[in-house]
């Protein structure tokens, strides 16, 4: 692209509780949000209905953002959950209500805005903004996650967010690390999302919530210290074997409960890292914090729609 030019680009990011949109700038290799803002998802219908009012929704924001920021030329929707890319439909989302097999997503959303409308999973959309605008930026490759009711995962090979053919590949957070542990929703056991999304984080620490069981743990709850402490180690598990298969320059730790416990978990992911990695040189891989907090999936979002599109 020409660093003389100058587009804007919109990222939709749909989540349970908000649906989030961020307009970023690019000039060349150059990106800058320029204005964001959030409204609550429309989930007060039937389950059956839920898919075409959220979609109503995506459409109806993207326009009035579009609106009142300017021309865009592309625009990024992030979805929590396994898409077809080549259609633009969902397949299946996370933790929103309703028969998602086959719901229409882009196209609605490229009719209301005129635009070229492209899908992401919202843990690729978050590793993206990261790599472009965060804590990412100058790193060759990167691995990523997302801990919050899940555990997302993204790779990011020569500077680009690694897809697969189905918009699925970077799943770190379904890598099986106990074939006998105990069963993640995707319906494998073991995986690492089984140990360390946000209901198992509050077991181990006993707490009512991940929230809970972070404040505790800093406060210097005994139990909630060695759950946390537990936690890392199976997230250490899986970031060494992904430093195995990568050598990343860097490992960003992000999402709801990633963002607010980066201290607590740092010591132990390293300790498991430094038991594990055996084939590369751990002090030339960063583990570091994400910086863009809850918006870096509607800014991914948005890099992703440029990117995908060539706009």
């Amino acid at each position: 692209m020409n660093p003389a030019i100058t587009t804007r680009h919109l990222g939709l990011d749909l989540g349970a509780t908000n649906l989030k949109w961020a307009m970023v700038e690019r000039a060349g290799d150059t990106w800058l949000t320029v204005a964001r803002e959030q409204v609550a998802t429309r989930l007060d219908a039937s389950p059956e209905e839920v898919p075409a009012r959220v979609v109503g929704q995506l459409a109806e924001v993207a326009a009035e953002a579009i609106a009142s920021c300017g021309p865009a030329l592309s625009v990024g929707v992030g979805v929590p959950g396994l898409y077809d890319p080549l259609a633009g439909t969902t397949r299946f989302l996370v933790n929103i209500p309703g028969p998602w097999a086959g719901q229409p997503v882009a196209g609605p959303v490229a009719e209301a805005t005129g635009l070229p409308t492209v899908l992401v999973n919202d843990a690729r959309a978050f590793g993206l903004a990261e790599l472009r605008l965060g804590a990412g930026r100058g790193a060759t490759s990167m691995i990523g996650l997302t801990l919050g009711t899940g555990v997302g995962g993204v790779i990011a090979i020569e500077g680009r967010v690694y897809q697969g053919h189905d918009g699925t590949g970077g799943e770190i957070g379904h890598q099986t690390i106990d074939p006998d542990g105990p069963p993640c929703g995707c319906g494998n056991r073991g995986c690492v999302e089984a140990f360390a999304r946000a209901d198992q984080i509050a077991a181990a620490c006993g707490t009512q919530t991940a929230e809970e069981a972070v404040a505790r743990a800093r406060s210097g709850d005994p139990r909630a210290v060695e759950g946390i402490t537990r936690i890392g180690r199976y997230l250490g598990i899986g970031i060494a074997n992904m430093i195995a298969v990568v050598t990343p320059d860097r490992v960003v730790i992000g999402g709801g409960i990633g963002a607010g416990a980066t201290d607590l978990l740092f010591e132990p992911i390293r300790a498991e890292l430094r038991l594990r990695v055996r084939t590369t040189d751990l002090d030339r891989v960063e583990l570091v914090a994400a910086e863009l907090g809850t918006w870096a999936g509607a800014i991914g979002a948005a890099v992703h729609g440029a990117e995908a599109t060539g706009a």
